[in-house]
């Protein structure tokens, strides 16, 4: 068994740029028994680059079910276990939330490493005339359910994922409204753009 305590950690990874990793982030990953993540061919990178050397098991929407009692079982035999995705961090937008709620339930401890966050490093770099705002995930597909959206919470920021395939078909449903689109974030071809959607999208 490793040198962490039976827990479940949910550990942040770097959203681009891999020298983002935090030391806490790194020690929990060489220690802990088992890394839960979301495609280990990704984690793999994460983990060849730092040296560790700990198993890797996916965990990702389509095996939620089955692979939240495997872990448990990890747990049950005094093993502990962190969850990674992709990029950023565990549950935002991401696989993990099942998970939790189970280890939760079994009353083992879950511990949250921080990290790097693409929401907040675009707020970050871009001008804002409130410091309130609400993240809603990825955008809905619809253009009724996206109106439906935008109506309610007008008065906000509103902060979203959107894919590279759907970017223009959002932008253009946004026009007329001002928007801050950042691509590519922490990387060497990093961009944030401010401007209205309809100029973005040209």
């Amino acid at each position: 068994m490793g040198s962490q305590a039976v827990t479940l950690y949910v550990v942040a990874t770097p959203v681009g740029n891999l020298s983002d990793i935090t030391l806490r982030a790194l020690d929990t990953l060489k220690n802990v028994d088992i890394i839960a993540c979301e495609d280990t061919r990704v984690s793999s990178v994460l983990c060849e680059k730092y040296g560790i050397s700990t198993k890797l098991v996916s965990y990702h929407k389509f095996s939620e079910n089955a692979r939240t009692e495997l872990f448990l079982g990890y747990l049950k035999e005094g093993k502990s276990v962190a969850l990674v995705s992709d990029a950023g961090t565990p549950l935002i937008s991401d696989p993990g939330a099942k998970l939790v709620e189970a280890v939760r339930k079994e009353g083992y401890n879950v511990v949250p490493i921080v990290g790097a966050s693409a929401i907040t490093a675009l707020l970050s770099a871009i001008p804002r005339e409130s410091e309130d705002f609400k993240f809603v995930g990825f955008l809905p597909r619809s253009e009724k359910q996206l109106e439906d959206t935008l109506k309610a919470n007008r008065s906000e920021n509103l902060v979203f994922y959107e894919s590279p395939n759907r970017l223009i078909a959002s932008l253009n449903m946004l026009k007329g409204r001002k928007i801050a689109v950042g691509r590519e974030l922490t990387k060497k071809f990093e961009e944030i753009i401010v401007d209205y959607a309809e100029n973005i999208a040209e």
